[in-house]
């Protein structure tokens, strides 16, 4: 058992500076490990040896019963190093450092030595200066975040720990769900690369999602995005792009952000997928954990509305999505499901007279045609129709039989579409407000899809 899988699967774990006072990191911790369900041993460590939510405590790390594989340590910067030399006398190989007060404030030298201990003992350490590590498949929650984080596939590794714990909120709010959220703080040891080496091999991942300011090893970097994206998406949040933006990351974590334009090659070069906004990056990674990649470069738009048909055609062109021209015995099937005065090409207009029947039929007819590689399947609101009968119909057509296509959605209105969104996102089928947004994640997914046949032919 490596290292890093003693991170993400710990059979035991010291929490060092755990407290009994509620509002301190140390007992938020302990609170937040045992509300997630994790069933491994549990020492609590805290200088009066006193018991913290019913758990036996003791002084130091050496007088744990057994072995220790992880130590999350949230103690004052000053005594992390003595704390790391007991962690390695003890045999710990895993370390995550919640401290702060080095290398972010400019106390270098510290975490130079910290460094130097992980050496000398063969550990690995995440952080300093995190706010710490969620992994759903151990139900392991040793962050002092939210206490409930929504499970799923996305990893989300973030330089920000702030972003990391909103990130973690959001999972409830929208059902957003993630493998793992990874706060990496200064990055003295373990970094960007280490993580995307790891979510690489791990099953339970789809998708990974990275907001990074700067990069140590930029090389290295990009050999590990390389690997990463041959099997599964990699999107990133490149923070710094301007001058300002650049000169708050140096003072955030102390990372030098370096040229975007730089990091922008780098990214095109390994296959990652850099998106400009959080908005976006959520709605990418949410399309390609649900969704297979498309089966080929024809796009069909089904709409009830040509308006918003016209909007994401438009989209689809101007950021390479073909639609594909429909031939005649396809137009003849459409046509028996529409008004005369609908449109039967692509898009394919259904008007605002399609039932839950029409949407069935419609959605069933692409899907079974294998010359189709992708749908988007957009709903406008009107007073005649259901947006949640609309939207069952939609997933029972996708559901009927296993399709190899990738289907977004998009519907447009009120509350009731909003439900009707939920429902869909509920089975896997992603729904956006806007067509705009469906089209930027299919996008983003056959761009992804192009990167991978091209390197495959090499």
């Amino acid at each position: 058992m490596s290292a890093l899988d003693k991170l993400f699967c710990p059979k035991s774990i010291a929490v060092i500076g755990a407290s009994k006072n509620p509002k301190k990191i140390g007992y938020e911790l302990v609170s937040n490990i045992l509300a997630g369900g994790y069933e491994g041993r549990l020492y609590p460590v805290n200088p009066e040896g006193a018991d913290v939510m019913g758990l036996k405590s003791y002084t130091s790390v050496k007088l744990i019963p057994g072995e220790v594989d992880l130590a999350v340590i949230a103690v004052p910067a000053v005594y992390v190093p003595d704390t790391l030399e007991e962690c390695g006398q003890k045999g710990v190989k895993a370390l995550i450092v919640i401290s702060s007060g080095f290398r972010e404030v400019g106390n270098t030298d510290l975490e130079d030595k910290l460094l130097s201990i992980v050496r000398k003992y063969g550990m690995r350490m995440l952080g300093p200066n995190i706010f710490g590590l969620y992994y759903a498949p151990s139900r392991m929650n040793a962050t002092f975040g939210l206490s409930r984080v929504f499970p799923g596939s996305i990893a989300f590794v973030t330089q920000s720990g702030a972003l990391g714990i909103a990130m973690m909120g959001w999972t409830n709010l929208y059902h957003i769900g993630v493998s793992a959220v990874v706060s990496m703080g200064n990055k003295a040891d373990i970094e960007e690369s280490d993580m995307l080496d790891y979510f690489t091999g791990d099953d339970r991942t789809k998708a990974v999602l990275m907001y990074i300011e700067g990069a140590k090893d930029g090389r290295r970097l990009i050999d590990s995005l390389k690997r990463t994206t041959l099997k599964k998406p990699v999107v990133v949040l490149k923070a710094g792009r301007t001058e300002k933006g650049a000169s708050a990351a140096a003072s955030h974590t102390g990372s030098l952000a370096g040229s975007d334009k730089i990091y922008e090659a780098a990214f095109r070069q390994s296959g990652a997928l850099r998106a400009l906004d959080l908005a976006q990056a959520f709605d990418w990674v949410k399309l390609m954990t649900m969704q297979p990649p498309p089966s080929n470069k024809n796009c069909l738009i089904i709409t009830n509305g040509g308006g918003v048909g016209v909007m994401a055609a438009d989209a689809c062109e101007e950021s390479g999505i073909t639609i594909w021209p429909l031939p005649e015995d396809l137009q003849s099937e459409f046509k028996k499901l529409m008004p005369v005065f609908g449109n039967f090409r692509n898009p394919v207009d259904l008007t605002g007279q399609a039932y839950e029947e029409s949407y069935y039929r419609s959605v069933e007819l692409a899907l079974k045609d294998n010359q189709i590689g992708s749908v988007i399947v957009l709903y406008c609101q009107t007073a005649i129709t259901d947006p949640v009968a609309i939207a069952k119909s939609i997933v029972d057509a996708y559901e009927s039989q296993r399709y190899d296509k990738t289907v977004v959605t998009s519907f447009v209105g009120g509350p009731q579409c909003e439900e009707a969104m939920r429902k869909l996102d509920e089975r896997n089928i992603p729904a956006y407000p806007i067509p705009e947004r469906a089209v930027s994640a299919l996008a983003a997914y056959y761009q992804w899809q192009r990167y991978r046949q091209r390197i495959g032919k090499k």
